[in-house]
């Protein structure tokens, strides 16, 4: 089986590779990742020579490449994980995020129809997707598969259209396709713009931790790897048409989350207890920010048996852990574009 990876170089896509090349030594895995600034192909150094993995440089906007790589390579599956993902970034430059999130998955569709319309069998397009969508939640209640659209960021709509296009690219053509939708991820590889790397950092180098308004906005926080293993068992034993909620079944308080990592942060590095939530820095809120995501993830577990491995506590242990054992690969990102990004950001 020929399997294209989209955003194979980024934080999610990157533990996706790395558990298919590694789980799957048939598989001939395909990597798409155009390396923009949260592409990193060292995510992926300690399997870049196993025989069973390609990477391609490219992007997914460039229509013409998309068509040459299906022609030349006869994909049998996508999982499409490329995107523009950061809301900050989403809200500063919102065409970006059309022409990745939106086109780029059109071009994707339209090479796939192309490619397998005169056989379908045992072919998938599987569109990896946020609980953003759904919009926001009040205090109770939580985001289940059915649960209507209602994006309220220039990030979230554009994944809202993109979800719309593979559903309608289904109905219309008969593209075999699954769609799941998660929740918050963290752990390994994350690049620090997103809270979770962005804190350790900063404490690591006794910056200020901007925490939006009064922090009390919740999300649900899902282990990468607990993901990854997710869209393995989506992929191979999802049911075409589709749509599996993921999610850690960890909702916590902005606030909470980041007085929890400071705690830890503190034990990690022999600090006083409450050396680093004096860091802690409450800044203007953003526009549009959603009061709280929540997973109802039942039907991924009922249906194919999937729950996560980890509790929150236990994942940022080991998150924390691997970022203070890897502080060369957290030097080599922070600099460039992401520290002039969050210097003109927070300053």
């Amino acid at each position: 089986m020929k399997i294209l990876i989209t955003g194979g170089a980024g934080f999610i896509g990157s533990h996706v590779v790395r558990r298919l090349v590694k789980s799957y030594p048939t598989y001939n895995v395909f990597n798409i990742d155009a390396l923009t600034y949260a592409g990193n192909l060292e995510n992926l150094r300690d399997i870049e020579t196993f025989n069973n993995y390609t990477f391609l440089k490219g992007d997914i906007i460039d229509e013409n490449y998309i068509n040459q790589i299906f022609d030349e390579h006869k994909f049998d599956g996508v999982i499409h994980l490329a995107a523009e993902s950061h809301v900050d970034r989403s809200i500063e430059n919102p065409l970006a995020f059309v022409k990745t999130n939106i086109l780029g998955t059109v071009n994707l569709l339209n090479a796939a129809k192309r490619t397998w319309e005169n056989n379908l069998e045992e072919k998938r397009f599987y569109h990896v997707s946020t609980d953003e969508v759904y919009g926001s939640l009040g205090l109770e209640g939580l985001f289940t598969e059915t649960t209507s659209y209602d994006p309220n960021s220039p990030y979230s709509a554009s994944k809202a259209s993109s979800d719309h296009f593979v559903r309608a690219y289904g109905e219309t053509y008969g593209l075999p396709f699954v769609i799941s939708n998660c929740s918050n991820n963290y752990g390994p590889n994350h690049f620090p713009e997103k809270l979770i790397p962005l804190f350790i950092n900063n404490i690591i180098e006794g910056k200020s931790l901007p925490v939006y308004g009064d922090g009390k906005y919740t999300r649900d926080w899902l282990f990468v790897e607990d993901h990854a293993a997710a869209i393995d068992l989506v992929f191979h034993k999802g049911i075409n048409h589709e749509t599996y909620n993921i999610g850690g079944f960890n909702e916590w308080k902005n606030i909470d989350l980041v007085k929890l990592l400071c705690q830890i942060m503190d034990r990690k590095l022999g600090k006083k207890e409450g050396t680093s939530e004096n860091l802690i820095k409450y800044v203007k809120d953003r526009p549009g920010h959603d009061l709280r995501y929540a997973i109802d993830a039942s039907k991924i577990n009922k249906e194919l048996g999937w729950k996560p491995s980890v509790t929150f506590e236990e994942g940022l242990e080991k998150t924390v852990d691997w970022f203070l054992k890897n502080e060369n690969w957290l030097n080599n990102v922070t600099s460039g574009e992401y520290r002039e990004y969050y210097d003109k950001m927070y300053s």
